[in-house]
């Protein structure tokens, strides 16, 4: 397997801040590759590293002859008045018919592909620049946080294509969910090293926190040791009778050394308003219709929220969610129709674009005390800052020089100090890390109040939302179901569409599709039955499973550290054999339903 990039002994910094130092990793041909890391870590500049964008300043990149980069734009790379069609074609070089097939992948069609692009959605104009970089055949794609402003759909069409495109990837994302359907390698960016995992993002996170348990206890073990030894040299060393076996003791003592463990970096801990659960409705919607002047989004909206209650709102982007969320503070009027609050209820509102419009001259420390309840003590505003994250001279600071993820906490502590009953949150986890999100996540679970929010993160919407309003065809609805089933109709709606695609395209002669030779296609095994297979995959799990179980038994009682590092590579191992079975058995399981 050809290695497309080496990075080797680099070393990148700004200022005092070291984001590489003598960082090592490599990728091969074919492997996709989940890139996590903390919030400013480096992640971004080592991408712009690798496009030539950025230099090292130690250490090289080493490029493979026939390394092809494509890389997913965050800005939009159309010209004004342009189709999809004339972008993919100007974009390729390729003929319109074969724009048109990898276009169909995305479910790019008729006006989607024949009118303005300027006039798509963020999602559908990411469709576009998705179908383009596939037209162009690379054989390493970077993609830099590819879901943030995706609608569930793009999101699990992106996945669809990422799992079938038969080329490496080196994928930078937030999202585990994401990740764990695309990714089955890891790189992981702390303190400046890179650290390669053979397997999936979960499986490694499970693996830091085993390694971690285990140097601890390894560590105790030889603290034990050179206690048990510093005492006995202590009472032996003067003796001429034992002072030849307290020197060789203290040799012995010389050489044990104590594995050096990360230090733990801080973590948000987030604590939920405190307030006084309510009873009843909260929210009316009554023959609502939402929309602008010029056009109507959805009409005949009734729904009725009650207090306490969860309310994630889903849609494909396009569809009205956010055009919905602002009718509900009133920051859109609506068409006809009313929207009428609760008795008692108090709103507060995070919205995509709040953080970029905060006070900057104030510091951080004067925006939560202006934005805290009434009676809320120092102790209360510094603790609820501290859980951001803000802490010590962090909270002089003006809110000028704030990073993006940095503001989103800010407005979010806000909200925590105001012990409003009432919170919609319009994309919460944007520009926050993966441990922010979840422990945003477990705040809100923790809230007695109600939540309406919108999220592309499925990991965060299924932790939170007790129920579902779907805005789809002008219509806004109480979705009967639970998120788990929600993702699984969409899914299965996407499935069917692309074999109906698959369909349409077998219909079509091969010289007309594609010039290329006619091979003769292998032949299909006919005897395959799912349901036996399924049977001889589960025993597999199972021993898997028992395995692993096994390993997480003996490891705390292992003292040796050679014994210790072979057992946690046998457990590595175990972990991804494991998940690739129930990966396996996933597969089976759906074509079992499809019989």
């Amino acid at each position: 397997m050809a290695i497309l990039l080496q990075i080797k002994s680099a070393c990148k910094g700004y200022g005092e801040q070291i984001l590489l130092d003598e960082a090592d990793a490599s990728i091969s041909d074919n492997v996709k590759v989940g890139f996590i890391g903390r919030n400013g870590a480096g992640k971004s500049t080592l991408l712009r590293i690798l496009l030539g964008e950025e230099e090292l300043d130690n250490g090289e990149v080493i490029r493979h002859p026939n390394l092809r980069l494509g890389y997913l734009r965050q800005h939009d790379p159309f010209v004004k008045g342009e189709t999809a069609m004339d972008f993919l074609q100007r974009e390729s070089g390729q003929p319109s018919w074969k724009c048109g097939e990898v276009a169909g992948q995305f479910e790019l069609k008729g006006v989607y592909l024949d009118g303005p692009i300027a006039e798509l959605s963020g999602g559908w104009q990411t469709r576009v620049k998705l179908a383009s970089l596939l037209l162009m055949e690379p054989n390493l794609l970077l993609l830099d946080e590819p879901t943030n402003f995706l609608d569930l759909r793009t999101q699990i069409l992106l996945e669809h294509f990422l799992v079938n495109y038969k080329a490496a990837c080196l994928i930078v994302s937030h999202d585990r969910t994401f990740l764990g359907a695309t990714c089955d390698h890891t790189l992981d960016l702390s303190m400046g090293k890179l650290t390669a995992f053979p397997g999936k993002v979960d499986a490694y996170l499970e693996f830091l926190q085993e390694k971690k348990m285990h140097e601890e206890r390894s560590n105790q073990a030889v603290l034990a040791k050179m206690k048990h030894l510093e005492e006995f040299i202590a009472k032996n060393k003067a003796r001429a009778s034992t002072a030849t076996l307290a020197k060789s003791k203290e040799k012995q003592l010389g050489r044990l050394e104590l594995t050096k463990i990360e230090s733990a970096q801080p973590v948000a801990r987030i604590r939920p308003p405190r307030i006084t659960p309510r009873k009843g409705p909260a929210l009316r919607c009554k023959n609502l219709s939402i929309g602008y002047p010029d056009r109507t989004i959805a009409s005949d909206v009734n729904i009725e929220i009650d207090h306490g209650m969860r309310f994630a709102i889903v849609g494909d982007n396009g569809q009205g969610k956010t055009t919905f969320l602002r009718t509900l503070v009133d920051s859109l009027k609506p068409i006809t129709g009313e929207v009428r609050w609760g008795h008692g209820c108090s709103v507060g509102v995070y919205a995509q674009h709040v953080y970029t419009s905060l006070p900057e001259k104030q510091t951080v420390l004067e925006y939560l005390y202006q934005n805290a309840a009434k009676g809320k003590k120092d102790q209360d505003i510094l603790e609820v800052a501290g859980s951001f994250l803000f802490r010590g001279m962090h909270v002089k600071k003006p809110v000028s020089v704030l990073s993006g993820g940095e503001r989103a906490r800010l407005c979010l502590a806000g909200l925590m100090l105001s012990d409003l009953n009432i919170l919609i949150l319009d994309e919460p986890g944007n520009h926050l890390d993966v441990d922010t999100v979840e422990s945003l996540a477990e705040a809100l679970t923790n809230y007695e109040g109600t939540v309406i929010f919108t999220s592309h993160d499925r990991h965060f919407t299924k932790t939170v939302a007790t129920s579902i309003i779907e805005v789809r065809d002008s219509r806004v609805t109480i979705y009967s179901g639970q998120y788990d089933n929600y993702l699984y109709k969409v899914n299965k709606e996407i499935e069917a569409g692309e074999r109906e695609l698959a369909s349409q395209k077998a219909k079509i002669p091969q010289a007309v599709a594609k010039p290329a030779k006619t091979e003769v296609a292998a032949p299909k095994n006919v005897d395959r039955d799912p349901a036996k297979e399924i049977k001889l995959v589960e025993k597999n799990i199972a021993q898997l499973d028992a395995q692993k179980r096994s390993l997480n038994t003996q490891l705390p009682k292992v003292t040796d550290i050679e014994e210790l590092d072979r057992l946690e590579k046998e457990l590595i191992s175990v972990t991804e054999r494991l998940s690739a079975a129930e990966d396996l058995w996933s597969q089976l399981n759906d074509e079992i339903q499809e019989l």
